[in-house]
């Protein structure tokens, strides 16, 4: 498994996947990130600015299906993708 960043650039749509990708794992942080600002109830549109690095001003449906699909993915890894981690990381 690769070393995550601690603030990467984003895609403008996360993965949508079964498995575990090179994607997720460089972007682990991102979805921790993400994760965490949910439980703290921010606004998406200064989670977009801040954790993902686009502006929901000047771009607001971009910005809006990033962090949807970034949300998205950090779900599913809390809820699945763990296991790919736990068995040794994304396939090579």
């Amino acid at each position: 498994m690769q070393k995550p960043e601690l603030d990467p650039d984003v895609a403008d749509i996360a993965p949508d996947s079964h498995i575990l990708t090179g994607y997720d794992e460089a972007h682990l942080v991102t979805y921790l990130r993400l994760l965490d600002a949910a439980e703290e109830d921010a606004d998406w549109r200064e989670v977009a600015r801040i954790v993902l690095h686009i502006d929901p001003e000047t771009e607001p449906e971009r910005a809006q299906r990033a962090w949807e699909s970034h949300m998205t993915r950090a779900r599913w890894m809390v809820s699945n993708g763990y296991r790919h981690l736990l068995r040794g990381g994304a396939p090579n």
